[in-house]
Formats: structure tokens, sequence, C-alpha cells
């Protein structure tokens, strides 16, 4: 992630709104620049940080726009790998023994009868290394000295500068305290980012549809105590969680943001009409192969227009306390909108079945349907208190028997 130095240049605000200054990715200069950048930091694998940063430097020259050619090359950075140079001895202890010397200068003196490649051509005898490999051991497990192994990506330049408008993006809320968020889709990997990042949030429905979907509003706090306004710890798991937005197809997010120097409050607002994109990978249609055979059977008994009932994958949260629930697949009645939901319990782990039925008796939805593989070991009599009807299959569920309880618990 870039840093405040990097971030703060490319912010201004107007009418109590933040707003931040991206790059055209189409601009040649800015594809030059990026194009130069990539291709000089890839002539620099197996060199040393050290190195990188000085070719940056001198890269930089007089440009004044430097704090964007950073910007450009933190990413670059930040998707490498730089891995420390083996030695035959530990840095610190080549450090302990020269150091145990004293100061000492390239020509002796009466203060200092020993020079320096005289005490390192004695330290090196001594740990039975050759002087090149002590001078390469003295530093090599400081981060100037760690060699770039990995340059990460094939990068484009196109897509070096999306990376960065979107690194922009997710640091102005670094001084952020909250978020409001108002979500139609993509709920599953909403809040796997939201769980991921450790973020606390209150949901609840909203009354306006986007395309048939009934959205969610979403109040998402940090990691520390909403009472502690202004700080960047605080900003910063926001911030990290960001390009979990750009994964859903519509959404509209405002935050709270109290940005160095004068903290005012001002307000910062995206939705999916932005030019952003996501580096994070979004989920896959289905979690299983069970899933995905139930899917296509229902496309192939009841698709198109041979049913009454429309299945759709995961359309609707139920908010249980702190937590959600997703359910796997939601039927909905094709002329009187009734629905019911279908979760198939397939998965063997003791703890993710405990956390399961935690969430069904929380919920207390009696249009919602269990479809549970006998293997799982979940007898009847572990399904006690459950609101919602369970139909348990040895093999493979039996499309008739879920479309009959469909029939008797949609509402």
């Amino acid at each position: 992630m870039l840093t405040g130095d990097l971030v703060r240049p490319r912010l201004y605000h107007r009418g109590g709104q933040l707003y931040v200054r991206t790059l055209n990715t189409a601009d040649p200069y800015w594809q030059q620049t990026a194009a130069e950048l990539i291709a000089l930091f890839q002539a620099h694998l197996h060199e040393s940080q050290g190195a990188w940063r000085q070719a940056l430097e001198q890269y930089e020259g007089e440009r004044i726009d430097y704090t964007i050619v950073r910007g450009l090359a933190k990413v670059l950075n930040d998707a490498a790998t730089f891995e420390a140079v083996e030695t035959r001895v530990a840095p610190a202890e080549v450090r302990e023994r020269l150091f145990a010397h004293g100061p000492a200068f390239a020509q002796r003196d009466l203060l200092h009868p020993h020079s320096r490649a005289e005490i390192v051509a004695q330290t090196a005898a001594a740990l039975g290394m050759n002087h090149a490999a002590l001078e390469e051991a003295l530093y090599a497990d400081r981060p100037t000295a760690y060699r770039l192994t990995d340059a990460g990506p094939p990068w484009a330049p196109a897509d070096l500068i999306a990376r960065y408008n979107l690194e922009l993006s997710r640091a102005a809320l670094y001084w952020s305290d909250q978020m409001q968020v108002h979500l139609y889709d993509g709920y599953k990997d909403f809040w796997k980012y939201v769980k991921l990042f450790k973020l606390m949030f209150w949901a609840t429905p909203l009354p306006d549809e986007i395309n048939g979907k009934r959205g969610y509003s979403v109040t998402l706090d940090g990691p520390i105590s909403p009472f502690v306004k202004a700080t960047t710890r605080y900003g910063r798991q926001l911030a990290a969680f960001l390009p979990a937005l750009f994964l859903c197809q519509h959404w509209r997010m405002w935050a709270s943001v109290r940005p160095p120097p004068h903290r005012q409050p001002l307000t910062y607002h995206l939705n999916h009409t932005a030019p952003l994109t996501s580096h994070f990978k979004r989920s896959g249609e289905f979690d299983s192969r069970m899933e995905a055979d139930f899917a296509a059977e229902f496309a192939a008994k009841f698709g198109h227009k041979r049913g009454q009932w429309l299945l759709t994958r995961e359309d609707e949260v139920i908010l249980v306390d702190d937590t959600v629930m997703i359910p796997d697949f939601a039927f909905t009645h094709k002329k009187d909108g009734r629905r019911a939901l279908l979760e198939i319990v397939g998965f063997w782990h003791p703890e993710y079945l405990e956390r399961k039925i935690k969430k069904v008796r929380a919920a207390k939805r009696k249009d919602l349907i269990l479809l549970v593989y006998e293997g799982v070991n979940l007898t009847k009599e572990k399904l006690t208190d459950i609101p919602a009807e369970v139909l348990y299959f040895k093999t493979k569920p039996v499309l008739k028997e879920v479309m009959a309880a469909v029939e008797r618990m949609a509402v």
C-alpha cells in the first residue's frame, strides 16, 4: 500500500467532499513513464534493493512529478519479492566481531593503530571468509541489501497505472473512521473480505431494489473502538478492504474521513461506475461440484419456460446477530413472487457444521430448506429446534423432493 507522503499530494477537497486525482491509463506520457519504470525494475532482477533505489533516484532526476513516479515504483515494489542473501556466517556475528575493535578509518593514526582494511582482513581470516564475503555478509540482513528474486506479475503499463489508481483510492481511507456501503450483489465475496480484514459491521435491508434485487446497507467500523477518531490504524483496515467492493456489480460507498493536516471531517464517495479494478480474486460460481450439479439438474428439468420457479444463486443475505448467512440458492415463483431458500449441507468438518446449525437456529426462517448429506452425521436428534425443513440425501439430492418442499415452505 502507498505511504501517506505519496498519497496526500493526490488528494483535494471541495464542499466537504474528498476527491482523488487519479491518472488516465491511456495517457501517452504516463504510459511511457510506466513502461520505463517496469523495464528499469526488471533490469534489477537479482540486484539489491539499494541498487534499485539508487536507479530510481537517478531516473527521477529533476522531474517535478516525482511523487507519482515513486508511487508507481512502490506498486512495483510491493508486488515483488526481495529476499535476504544467505551467508555462511550470520550478519549479526560479523558485526559483533568487527565492532568489538571500535571505530576504524581508512588510514591509521595515533589513536587508531589499525586501518579498517586490516581489521576486516583479520576478522575475515578468523571467520574463515574472504574479504568480499565478509563485506557482503556485514549488512546482508538489512532490507537495503535484500535481492530482487521475483519482479512480480508481467506488468503492462496500463495495468500498472490502474493498480496505482486503486492504491491511491484505497489509501484515501487511511484517515477514515467509518464506511457505509449500499450493496446489491456480490454478497459472498463482500462478507468474505469483511471477515478477512476483521471489520465490525452493522447491516440492514434497503427498501429500494436494483434490477429486481433488494440490497443491504452495511456500516463498517475498524477493529478498534469506534470512539477513537481519525487514527491511521483505524482507517487502514478499511483501506485494505476497498478492492473487495469492485468485485460487486452495483454498490455505493460513503466514508467519513479526516485527512491531515487539518483533520476536518470530509465525505469520500465511490460507486460501481468508478474506473477502478480489483486485484482480489472473485469466488467461483459454485462452492462445490454438488452445488453445480444441483443447478444443472434444475435447469435441465425446470429451467426456461418449463417450470414455475426461478433458481438464483446466493441472492439473499440473512442477518444473524454479528454475522450473516447466505443460503446457496433461492427459488422465486414466476407469477406470485413467493420465495424459498435452500442451503446444501455437504461439508463434513464438525466446526463448520456447528457454526452452520447455530446460524440456522438464530435465523429463525421458516422459508429455509436444509438439504443434508447423510454422510455428515447430522441426525434428526442433532437438528432439533430447527425452524427450517430438513431433507436428507444419500448420494445426490432428489430434486422432486426438494421442489415439493419449496412448494410447502415458500412465502
